[in-house]
């Protein structure tokens, strides 16, 4: 198989930072020089300054067991003292840590001394229900502050969290505590979502229950799994059932927990926790991260990527907990470095379209990281929204989650950062942890759609099917070359699967997944899964550069591009456009003329043989709870066939809702 990339689209818009960005920026441009001469070298020097470790490590790397790695192995740290207790010991105690708003309207806020007694006390409830060092802990909550306070907590006491998004099923959050078998599950009652209560427990009750024996009543038992107890935090305020051998109140335990607990050193590879990602055999991948390199790179990166100033900043990363940019840049990363954050529990259109804004002048936020998908969807509804509020208090804007077009990207900055905002675009997965490639904020010359290069201390290649490195304008399979300190440790239980997965196609080497291309200047810009790429007429073609085409146009707000199977080309691109608000019009009347003249705007931007065969005009798209577009549903509706499974969309009825377009 050719698994080169035809390389098309071409940005030639350029940003340089401005002399009083660079003049106060955090980071500097002799990072790269200073990790190129010894990488797991200058890794050891960031680990030494940025964590406090109880017992110093002697030794940074030893990859002699490839593709497993260590990292400061002979090193001792705890993770929650260092993103808790050594900000209150240093004297920043009254730091606000977290302002926490939810979606109704109200409110908490946690300094860094109240967030680190909240821990002490978790950690305590903990202990008291017997979890200790190595034991799993499933986390199944809402966006609320006792998600952050129960992965410090279980983090604090050496046990290991796996946290599963909230908006999963039953037989998802069965599937996860099985494979990692944990003893413990933090859930609530409920948790606001587009205005109602979204009930949590039901599905933990279920998913426990799934297998049971009946009893003389035909009911199921509590539970039939390795969990011993369910710890249930009252938010939502629905009714739910109890059962009293195993089921109790946070707030009741908090109440009698002791205030006192003393954090204690563990080893720097102990696990931290496992995180699921979707498998392609069905079950799902329980990525396993570790403490000390983790941390690290989560450190680093949040500090330098985002120029953080933790005395002045307020820092918001949009993402759930359930999904591993809430991780790392809402748990870890922020609080290791004794940042202020907002953490905002519902959806960026409730209780209104200007909920993200309205939240951003209330706080001042300074740093914003959101994923494209709210971009565009912010895009569609117009600018007359955010312009009626004042984020004139935003400094810096983030990316992640999937490529952003440059015409997003663009309206990023010009709209929600005043058109002087600098917008670092990242990429990294579940897998490595921490970001991997992004500009670096008052060092790069930024470059709209492009993530740019690797950060400081990493090897990123972009290889041709060979295993060749390609050149300058030709696109490829990315991978990761050496080890890195946030890398996944394995697949829980499974290293066999560890291996074949990500080490076999370049041995060696990282494979992951995506495809990329290097542009004239050697940048790099992303280009989707592998899967997502389409081969018309022997061109393979990315998904992301025709669906950047779309949005470029005026009238386009987002896209999605799918290759469909056609008996003269192989594939033939079928795209899915949602149309801007202010420049809806008629559609009923001018859908035809509009597939008509986005088709000939892509054959003119790119060339001919991107021109899409067929132009939907749609509502809405597909999307996961997390924002990522569900191609392979919009493949199924193209080529005539039986949706597949649409249980992880965030609307589940999308779908339907698309093919009554499509038919119209």
């Amino acid at each position: 198989m050719n698994n080169s990339i035809d390389n098309l689209l071409h940005e030639t818009r350029r940003f340089e930072p401005s002399a009083e960005f660079r003049a106060t920026a955090v980071a500097s441009a002799d990072l790269y020089a200073r990790a190129s001469e010894d990488r797991p070298a200058f890794w050891g020097e960031q680990s030494a300054e940025l964590l406090h470790w109880h017992k110093p490590f002697t030794k940074t790397l030893d990859w002699s067991r490839a593709p497993f790695a260590t990292w400061f192995e002979d090193g001792e740290l705890n993770v929650a003292y260092n993103c808790l207790d050594r900000h209150v010991e240093a004297g920043n105690g009254d730091r606000i840590a977290l302002n926490w708003e939810g979606e109704p309207g109200d409110s908490r806020t946690f300094t860094y001394a109240e967030l680190t007694a909240e821990v002490k006390r978790a950690a305590n409830v903990l202990i008291g229900l017997g979890i200790g060092e190595g034991d799993r802990v499933a986390i199944y909550l809402p966006m609320i502050p006792e998600a952050v306070i129960s992965m410090l907590a279980v983090a604090r006491i050496g046990a290991v969290h796996s946290v599963v998004f909230g908006g999963f099923s039953a037989d998802s959050l069965r599937a996860r505590i099985d494979d990692a078998q944990a003893r413990l599950v933090i859930t609530a009652d409920g948790g606001w979502r587009r205005g109602k209560v979204s009930a949590l427990k039901p599905a933990v009750d279920a998913a426990l229950a799934i297998g049971a024996t009946l009893n003389e009543h035909g009911e199921p038992g509590p539970t039939t799994s390795s969990v011993e107890s369910v710890l249930v935090v009252r938010r939502g305020e629905n009714e739910v059932d109890w059962f009293p051998e195993r089921d109790l109140w946070w707030h009741d335990e908090m109440a009698a927990a002791g205030e006192h607990h003393e954090a204690q050193p563990f080893p720097a590879e102990s696990p931290l926790f496992i995180l699921y990602t979707s498998g392609t055999t069905g079950k799902p991948k329980g990525i396993l991260h570790t403490s000390g390199g983790y941390l690290t790179q989560a450190a680093f990166t949040h500090k330098n990527v985002f120029d953080l100033k933790p005395e002045t900043d307020v820092y918001w990363s949009t993402a759930d907990v359930g999904w591993i940019t809430g991780h790392t840049y809402v748990v870890y990363g922020p609080l290791a470095n004794g940042a202020t954050q907002v953490i905002y529990e519902g959806t960026p259109d409730a209780p209104h379209p200007g909920r993200w804004w309205e939240i951003i002048q209330k706080y001042r936020v300074s740093i914003l990281y959101a994923a494209p998908t709210a971009i565009r969807t912010f895009m569609k509804l117009g600018r007359q929204i955010p312009d009626a509020y004042d984020l004139s208090s935003l400094r810096l804007l983030g990316s992640v989650g999937e490529p952003i077009n440059p015409e997003a990207w663009i309206w990023y900055r010009d709209v929600i950062g005043a058109g002087t905002t600098p917008i670092v675009d990242t990429w990294w997965q579940t897998e490595t942890g921490a970001m991997m490639i992004s500009a670096l904020p008052g060092v790069t010359t930024l470059k709209p759609g492009s993530a740019q290069v690797p950060l400081p201390g990493l090897k990123i290649e972009v290889l041709d099917d060979a295993g060749t490195p390609v050149g300058k304008n030709a696109g490829g399979l990315l991978v990761v070359s050496e080890p890195w300190p946030a890398m996944l440790r394995g697949i829980w239980g499974d290293p066999d699967r560890y291996v074949e997965t990500y080490w076999s196609t370049f041995p060696g080497k990282y494979f992951a997944g995506d495809g990329a291309r290097l542009d004239r200047d050697g940048d790099i810009w992303l280009l989707g899964r592998v899967d997502d790429v389409m081969n018309v007429s022997g061109h393979r073609l990315s998904t992301a550069e025709i669906e950047s085409s779309l949005v470029s146009h005026p009238r386009v707000a987002e896209a999605a591009v799918v290759g469909a199977a056609d008996e003269t080309t192989g594939q033939a691109v079928v795209a899915f456009v949602i149309v801007r608000v202010e420049q809806a019009g008629d559609l009923r009347q001018e859908a035809d003329a509009l597939a008509a003249e986005l088709r000939t705007h892509v054959a003119g931007q790119i060339g001919a043989i991107a021109r899409p065969k067929q132009v939907f005009i749609v509502a809405e798209l597909p999307k996961t709870r997390s924002g990522k577009i569900m191609r392979r549903l919009l493949r199924d509706l193209a080529e005539g066939r039986e949706i597949g499974d649409t249980t992880t969309l965030a609307d589940t009825q999308v779908m339907s809702i698309i093919s009554t377009n499509i038919k119209a």
